[in-house]
């Protein structure tokens, strides 16, 4: 076998693992908190930062564009989840940031989500998890190396 059809099949089977995970995250969140994962990764992405985040800044830490981030903050909102809070010095920009009881929420959600992965997982011991996690980070570092490569070259079709 070569190298790229072994990291294919890695690919997939890390692909494999994380969806069903997520399946289960989601099922989860619905069904005990009426919620979404991508509800719950925007307010765990602001319970990062009490400070706040503009939209842009959201959206980068998650990895998705302003569109997928706005309706979610705009339903949190509506909730009392989040609030905004206007930005010294740039009338159009605003940083969202968790209120009390967005804070609260979350605090409840984060704490069913850790049993939940925990459970999931329960076989990976201490010592593993932190060895994955660590081959994990490489594997994501050397994705965005590459990501920038691909990024800085011209595609070969362009005129």
């Amino acid at each position: 076998m070569t190298a790229a059809k072994d990291r294919v099949r890695l690919w997939l089977r890390l692909l494999k693992v994380v969806r069903g995970i997520e399946h289960q995250l989601r099922d989860n969140l619905r069904r005990d908190y009426n919620t979404t994962l991508p509800r719950f990764d925007v307010m765990s992405a602001l319970s990062r930062h009490p400070e706040g985040l503009k939209m842009s800044q959201l959206s980068g830490v998650l990895r998705v564009s302003n569109g997928n981030v706005t309706g979610i903050a705009d339903r949190l909102s509506d909730e009392g989840f989040v609030e905004r809070i206007a930005v010294p010095g740039d009338r159009r920009a605003t940083r969202l940031r968790l209120t009390r009881a967005g804070e609260a929420e979350f605090a409840r959600q984060a704490l069913s989500h850790e049993k939940w992965v925990d459970l999931m997982l329960t076989d990976v011991t201490p010592d593993d998890a932190r060895a994955m996690a660590a081959r994990l980070q490489a594997f994501a570092d050397a994705a965005d190396r590459a990501d920038m490569e691909m990024n800085k070259k011209e595609p070969e079709n362009a005129q």
